[in-house]
């Protein structure tokens, strides 16, 4: 049996964020149009369908990392930030956007609280939907 693991990154996402589209708990609020992803970001996401695209990332994430807090998520995204003729520095992603999808996608049952660490984990809802999909690509 293929796992996460052992999977391509991009095709997996790609697989994954069409079916999180068809979650009716997962939807972008109004105000992530108008947001960056981050301070380290110049301009707004460009892409139409970016938070299904984070959200299918931050679900891979859950399966490989175990038991996850927005803390540990916000430094996973997050980017150089680069200041002109000073030096670069490591900036943090966004919280709130991180945030709100993980409230997202434990509304839909793919994510549940972890009781013994703090963070948050897969369910086996969640650990069902990512093995079938992680099954597609394999094929």
């Amino acid at each position: 049996m293929v796992s996460v693991k052992e999977t391509d990154p991009q095709k997996f996402n790609a697989l994954l964020k069409e079916e999180l589209k068809k979650v009716k708990e997962i939807a972008p609020p109004a105000w992530s149009r108008f947001v960056k992803s981050g301070v380290h970001k110049e301009r707004l996401p460009q892409q139409e369908d970016f938070w299904y695209v984070r959200s299918a990332s931050i679900l891979r994430r859950l399966y490989l990392d175990g038991p996850v807090g927005v803390e540990r998520l916000r430094s996973y995204f997050g980017g150089r930030q680069r200041g002109g003729h000073r030096p670069a520095h490591f900036r943090r992603a966004s919280g709130g956007i991180i945030r709100k999808i993980v409230q997202q996608l434990e509304a839909s049952g793919l994510v549940q609280k972890d009781i013994k660490s703090v963070g948050r984990k897969l369910s086996p809802q969640g650990m069902k939907l990512l093995d079938k999909i992680a099954k597609g690509v394999g094929k």
